[in-house]
Order: C-alpha cells, then structure tokens, then sequence
C-alpha cells in the first residue's frame, strides 16, 4: 500500500508538504502541489478519507444551495461549480430549495453539520443572521445580502439590460417589452430592468416591463403569462426576457398567436444556455460568464481557506451574442 512518505520520496518534498497538500493546509506553492497530485495519481494513492476529515475541522465538501435544478441557467451553473470543485480537489453537496424558506434552513444546517469548507449559496431567502457564526467563506452567486462581509459575484446585470435594449432599437423596434424577474424578489437580476428601461428613455423609445410572480417562477411555466402580456400590448415590436427559458416560451407562443420571429418580433434572452441555440430559431442573449462566475466561486473559497484576502464584490462582463431571432 502506498503511503505519503512514498509519495514525499518521489517527489522530494517532505511528508509534512505532502499531508499540507492533502489537507489543503498552509501556503503551499503551485508547482508543489501540482506534483505532490500528479505523483498521487500516478501512485493510486488512497488517504484514509474517514479518518482524515475527522481529524480536520472541516471536509473537502463545499454546499451549493439553489432555488431549482432543472431550470437550465442553474443546470448550467451547478455542473461549472462541481467542474470547478473538482479542479480544486473538493467534492460538492447539492441543494435544491425549491424557493421554500424552511428548506433552505434545513440545508443550511445540514451543510454545517457536514462540516463543508464553503458555501455557493444561489437561493434568495438565506439572510445575514444565519452565517453569524460560521466560520466558512459564504460566497453569495448572482445574490443580495444586507450583510456586507459575505464575497459577492454578479454578472453585470445592467449592462445586459442596455446591450439588449441597444441592440433592439438598433435593429429597429420601436415599442419594447421586458419580461424581468419575480415581483418582489429584490435580486441582481432585477438591473437588467434598469438598465433596458435607461436605454429607452434615452432614444425615447415606448417600453413596458413586467414582472412574473412566484408561481410562474416555481413552475417555469410563463405562457399563460407571455400571452396574455402580448395581447395587452399589441404594439410591441421587440422583446427582452430575463432568460433563454423565458425567450424560448416567447417563440412557442409567438408561434401560436402567428406572430413571426424575426419578421413582426425581435427577441433577446439572457444567459446563454443550451437551449438558446438550439431553438428555432436560434436565441440572440446577452452571455453571462456562467463558467468564470463558477471557478471564481471555487477559487475564492480555497482561497479564503488558505488565509488570502479575495473582494468581495465582483461585478463580471457580459456581451451580446446575435443569432437568428433579431
């Protein structure tokens, strides 16, 4: 069996840097720890797991706490955080709160009885208080928070926002409809709203922007409200839905009342997921960095674990990507 003295021998480092390396412990160069891994794998070394998280304070488990697996913006966003986890040797526990207050609680609870390294935390209703204690980086992903020590990264929402406002008048609509985000929610995403609506105020351009409410949000389903938005506002020559999931609800209804896109209706999601350019026809979004956003996360929580300071404000680019439906 094959112990970290063997693997302090082949790499000509100590036990002790190996055991550090192990145990994400202390400074550690990159070029260290990069060949105490590569000797590990080449070794088919195999710590006691057990008995070395239990000697730690905490695992190499990082929680991820979200509203909804299988809306594909979060889809998207949980498989680059455990990519990004396993880069940085950390194993993650998902949660799916399903928007409920209590659930988030639970799992707040079970993330700390599991000793976790860090938190992703993606959920709306998990407030200050609740981390007062902790000791754990807590890093807030496309989130608010009233307490200000928490690293917080976002995507620049309002510039997504201008970008699709732009880019619709600039292909000639002149009566425009935002479908933003869930009344009431106060979240990061809500600047798409602000930064669309400044753009059409400065070109003097008609806009209307609407909210969905919770149920909408908790089903995914947003036709009922998409239809009866474009019957009151028959007008509306150009969309921008704060999602690809919204956007691609758009077409099918657009589709029904036999309004044609691009001809009649340009129409603009946000987040670049998969099903953007899959649909017919292909989705214009604004990109948001899912990916960068996701090993940011990662890397500021070994980081914070590693006694670095990291902001802990970070606002990432977003750019426009034309497809067919503009």
């Amino acid at each position: 069996m094959v112990t970290i003295k063997d693997i302090a021998q082949k790499t000509g480092v100590t036990a002790t840097t190996v055991s550090r390396v192990i145990n994400n412990r202390g400074y550690i160069s990159d070029a260290t720890r990069e060949k105490v891994w590569k000797a590990i794998e080449e070794m088919h070394y195999r710590p006691n797991e057990v008995a070395r998280q239990l000697a730690r304070q905490h695992t190499d488990t990082i929680g991820i706490i979200v509203p909804h697996i299988s809306h594909p913006y979060f889809a998207k966003l949980i498989s680059n955080l455990e990519y990004a986890a396993t880069r940085h040797h950390y194993k993650i526990l998902l949660c799916n709160s399903r928007e409920e207050p209590e659930k988030e609680a639970e799992y707040l609870e079970m993330c700390i009885a599991n000793k976790v390294s860090g938190i992703v935390l993606c959920s709306k209703y998990l407030q200050a208080e609740k981390f007062r204690f902790l000791d754990i980086p807590i890093i807030n992903l496309e989130r608010m928070d009233e307490r200000k020590d928490i690293i917080t990264i976002q995507s620049d929402n309002y510039e997504g926002g201008r970008l699709a406002a732009q880019h619709l008048i600039d292909k000639g609509c002149r009566s425009l409809l935002h479908f933003g985000g869930v009344a009431g929610k106060n979240m990061p995403a809500d600047r798409r709203a602000d930064g669309f609506r400044d753009v059409c105020l400065q070109k003097g351009v008609s806009n209307v922007i609407l909210q969905s409410d919770q149920k909408d949000f908790e089903s995914l389903q947003y036709q009922d409200h998409i239809r009866k938005s474009l019957e009151k506002n028959p007008a509306v020559d150009g969309i921008f839905a704060s999602s690809d999931l919204i956007a691609l609800q758009v077409i099918q209804v657009c589709s029904q009342m036999k309004i044609e896109i691009p001809a009649q209706m340009k129409l603009i999601g946000f987040d670049d997921v998969g099903i953007s350019s899959m649909a017919t026809p292909a989705i214009t979004t604004i990109h948001q960095p899912i990916r960068e956003m996701s090993e940011l996360s990662i890397e500021y929580i070994d980081k914070k674990l590693r006694g670095e300071t990291v902001p802990l404000n970070v606002y990432m680019p977003v750019r426009l990507i034309e497809r067919d439906s503009t």
